[in-house]
């Protein structure tokens, strides 16, 4: 993806790759070749660090975290392989041999679940008991739960994506809006104070888009405003109980409805240019409020809009209003790859990455990203300007969600993500109804992927 970050995201990426990736974790890793945790980490040796940025400012934020750590451990030599993507490594680690790499990166977190249960990513669990580290203390347990499944640790946060809002200060003012809308009811209602038309009744601008397929405004990440839970404690998908995705769907819809309808509201969203263009809705005035990630603030002050930005977590639901300051997270992961005969000293790369407070500081202030570190998230050597502490914040927020892991993969997002995209067109016309179909569809793949 173009400057800042060159990551697949969730919301844009392709169902194609991501089931490709999940039919190889499937399909004979169950029993992946087993690597060595007894190799002595102070031997000279040489590790293989597979990883997925590839923009230039990303590339040499990696170069010199590798050279900090060879000051640490200049018995270790670190060959580094940028712009791999999830279904690469997997082939790799299937493969085995001596080009396979030892330490890995995926920027998708909806896979840890398969890396977890397919035994491909290594436990990391006695690794860090051997090394006198609690997880618990060092990382926000938010950001534990998506690299972790069903008791184990496979992966270690690796920087951190949190999403919230952008809006047209400018508009705000204009508008007689002394603050951006804290529940969704008052989104609805600045959203539609926000819009302008034309003389022939067309937009001109709109206070907020609702509809899915926008940018970020992937199902799975507006939801998460709502708290919700995916799975119950036996693991079978529970999106038709306790009333919240109902609500959630029955929110969105109705805000469709009040910003004039799913037809002009697509009819208009086909006028907007490429997300990562300086043609972007929120950047030309489009749009006045958008939902968006931490990195969005760099590329603004680059283009230089032609109005007064600020940013605010997204809304709540309004009985949730005590929730508000949440958000939607999500990361890189970082690993071991099974294979690797060099596990000790892979542990060291992995341990410095994700977890020495100078280096996570240093590598979120490079390219831009949240630290994933209680310690780091804290450091006064973090940068802090107002738009960014915004993000920073939803990071620390003990309510702030992220996707739960599963055994397969990220299809239940896809699945719920489809549903959605049904819903808001109005070909969902009994969503009780519809839920409960959703859940038996996730529960039945999950039982194919357990077989």
């Amino acid at each position: 993806m173009p400057h800042p970050r060159t990551r697949p995201r969730p919301g844009r990426r392709a169902l194609v790759p991501l089931l490709a990736t999940a039919a190889l974790l499937l399909s004979g890793c169950a029993n992946p070749s087993t690597g060595s945790a007894e190799d002595d980490p102070t031997a000279p040796v040489t590790l293989r660090f597979w990883h997925g940025w590839s923009e230039k400012n990303e590339v040499k934020a990696i170069d010199d975290s590798i050279a900090r750590f060879r000051e640490l451990h200049p018995n270790i030599r670190v060959k580094t392989t940028g712009n791999v993507t999830d279904a690469t490594v997997n082939q790799a680690l299937r493969a085995g041999g001596g080009n396979a790499p030892d330490v890995v990166s995926s920027f998708t977190t909806d896979n840890v679940g398969q890396y977890c249960s397919s035994g491909m990513w290594a436990d990391l669990d006695p690794f860090l008991k051997k090394s006198g580290m609690a997880k618990e203390r060092i990382f926000p347990e938010v950001l534990l739960d998506y690299t972790r499944y069903r008791g184990k640790q496979c992966a270690l946060p690796l920087l951190a994506d949190s999403f919230g809002m952008y809006y047209n200060k400018d508009a705000f003012e204009r508008a007689g809006i002394t603050r951006p809308p804290r529940t969704m009811s008052e989104l609805r209602r600045t959203a539609v104070r926000l819009t302008e038309r034309t003389a022939d009744g067309s937009y001109r601008r709109l206070g907020f888009m609702p509809d899915f397929r926008l940018y970020q405004n992937s199902p799975d990440r507006l939801f998460a405003q709502w708290g919700p839970a995916y799975f119950d404690e036996d693991g079978r998908s529970r999106l038709a109980r306790g009333g919240a995705a109902k609500d959630f769907l029955t929110t969105q819809r109705d805000m469709v409805t009040a910003l004039g309808g799913y037809g002009a509201l697509e009819k208009f969203r086909t006028t907007f240019g490429d997300e990562m263009s300086s043609q972007n809705a929120f950047l030309t005035g489009k749009l006045a409020m958008h939902m968006d990630g931490e990195w969005r603030g760099l590329m603004l002050d680059a283009a230089k809009p032609g109005f007064r930005w600020g940013t605010a977590p997204m809304p709540v639901p309004d009985d949730q209003a005590d929730a508000y300051g949440r958000g939607y997270l999500t990361g890189t992961v970082a690993g071991i790859a099974h294979s690797s005969r060099h596990q000790n000293a892979a542990w060291e790369l992995v341990r410095f990455l994700t977890a020495d407070t100078d280096q996570v500081v240093a590598f979120a202030n490079a390219i831009h990203n949240v630290p994933s570190t209680k310690a780091a998230l804290a450091s006064p050597k973090l940068a802090r300007d107002p738009a960014f502490r915004t993000f920073l914040d939803i990071a620390r927020h003990p309510r702030s969600v992220s996707m739960p892991p599963s055994v397969n993969g990220g299809r239940y997002i896809v699945s719920l993500r489809d549903f959605a995209y049904r819903t808001e067109a109005g070909r969902v016309p009994d969503l009780e109804k519809g839920l409960r179909r959703l859940d038996r569809q996730i529960d039945e793949d999950n039982l194919q992927s357990r077989n």
